[in-house]
């Protein structure tokens, strides 16, 4: 047992990555990660030809079955950030942060279904082939390959990758929220595209804003509130933490194209705020 918890743990920060990308939860991420492992100590190892890909079947089996129990209960669970230091990444979420996994992109994956979510996750991000991902989510391998197809598309119809370094996402955050601290309305627009998006949780569903204009005039009325900003790394990207009289009130990231905002995403869930550390950003 103690060599096969070894060459468990020799997995456990992958399957983690697995699950977070899957769940976009630290928290449930953990928790499919801990059921993986009682279902090997419960098997016959010893007849596993691949222990990586046995493990990486069985949490995406359970990763998904968590994600069908969401939807059978109606609920909307927006993305868990990993927030950082401005100043540079905590080790331990590095492996989690790996191909650009930033907040725009768990937003987007939160759209799809829960086949579409599993299968763009495996194959496109940790090269699982489809003949594998098919019996997890009952599928022939094509219609797996459908399934990944259908996500992507999704994907790379929003923007979720920076192209601009950490230093100019954070020029560019501090020159918006100094237009809208301002009420500079022009000031807001030439930092924005003008086909921006604005993403932010509902009670229901996600919340779309598109549009320059619409989000600079957003931006002015949320200045008048008073939050007080704390710069932050939101996923490995440029980000803030708001407060509202010292307790939070939303976490902001960004997404940078040729010097202008093409997206920002809120979350704002008080539930989700309050599971938060936030003395990672204590100086």
């Amino acid at each position: 047992m103690d060599e096969l918890a070894q060459r468990f743990d020799e997995q456990r920060t992958r399957l983690r990555a697995v699950a977070y990308r899957i769940l976009g939860s630290l928290s449930e991420a953990d928790d499919a990660v801990q059921e993986a492992w009682l279902r090997l100590s419960r098997s016959d190892a010893g007849a596993i030809d691949s222990l990586e890909a046995w493990l990486t079947t069985v949490v995406g089996r359970i990763s998904l079955n968590m994600l069908r129990a969401r939807r059978t209960r109606r609920e909307v669970q927006m993305p868990e950030p990993i927030l950082d230091h401005a100043g540079g990444i905590d080790p331990e979420h590095e492996a989690l942060l790996a191909d650009s996994v930033g907040l725009a992109l768990l937003v987007v994956l939160e759209t799809l279904s829960p086949p579409e979510r599993l299968a763009f996750v495996l194959h496109d991000m940790f090269a699982v082939p489809f003949d594998e991902i098919a019996p997890i989510v009952d599928r022939s391998p094509e219609a797996a390959r459908q399934l990944a197809s259908r996500a992507r598309r999704r994907v790379q119809g929003e923007h979720t990758v920076s192209d601009a370094g950490v230093e100019t996402q954070r020029e560019l955050i501090d020159a918006f929220l100094t237009a809208a601290r301002d009420g500079d309305f022009e000031a807001l627009l030439e930092v924005l595209d003008p086909d921006v998006v604005l993403r932010t949780d509902g009670p229901a569903a996600l919340r779309v804003v598109r549009g320059a204009e619409t989000v600079a005039r957003q931006a002015r009325s949320y200045s008048q509130l008073g939050l007080v900003m704390r710069p932050a790394l939101v996923n490995g990207a440029a980000g803030a933490v708001t407060l509202l009289d010292g307790k939070p009130f939303s976490v902001a990231a960004v997404t940078i194209r040729n010097r202008r905002i093409v997206a920002m995403d809120f979350l704002a869930d008080p539930e989700l705020l309050a599971r938060l550390d936030l003395t990672v950003l204590d100086d």
